[in-house]
């Protein structure tokens, strides 16, 4: 997937918070890593593929990709403060089967988790490389295609966008 389109969005909405709530991307950087982090539970939340006690289904897969272009927001902008936007980004999404697990799901969850903890304490382009790549591989265990990841993350953008005209 080329990214470039994405990170460019992606500048202008961090350009224009920082902008308006006068902040620096250094003082920011800690509280990104834990959005991100939230915004994974929170997908993961969606999916229920750890919640065993349960026969609840998961929620709808428009409501796990908008959770999951939330997730995507948060790592193009660490790309960004980081300055690895142009890190490549290889995923072998092509071996992903047709049917995944909730164990293997699960398992995916806790790999971006501890590539989180990782980039938060190493801040290495390989470690970015990592986690933007298990992030991609999550999206295609999820079933989402590149068409549908870029058509949510436009229209999750514009949201963002519209929320903070509104002061969110």
């Amino acid at each position: 997937m080329n990214f470039d389109s994405l990170y460019d969005i992606q500048q202008h909405l961090d350009q224009r918070i920082l902008d308006e709530h006068r902040l620096s991307q250094a003082e920011i950087l800690p509280h990104k890593l834990l959005a991100l982090q939230v915004e994974l539970c929170e997908l993961a939340n969606e999916t229920r593929c750890f919640k065993y006690w349960s026969q609840k289904a998961p929620a709808p897969q428009a409501t796990i990709l908008e959770e999951y272009v939330d997730a995507l927001h948060f790592v193009l902008g660490l790309g960004l403060d980081l300055g690895y936007r142009n890190v490549p980004i290889s995923s072998n999404t092509a071996e992903i089967p047709a049917h995944v697990s909730q164990e293997e799901l699960t398992a995916q969850f806790q790999t971006l988790l501890s590539d989180c903890a990782l980039l938060a304490a190493e801040r290495t382009p390989e470690a970015f490389a990592m986690l933007f790549a298990n992030l991609m591989v999550l999206g295609s265990m999820l079933g989402f295609s590149e068409v549908q990841i870029k058509t949510a993350y436009f229209e999750k953008n514009k949201i963002n966008h519209l929320r903070q005209n509104e002061g969110y």
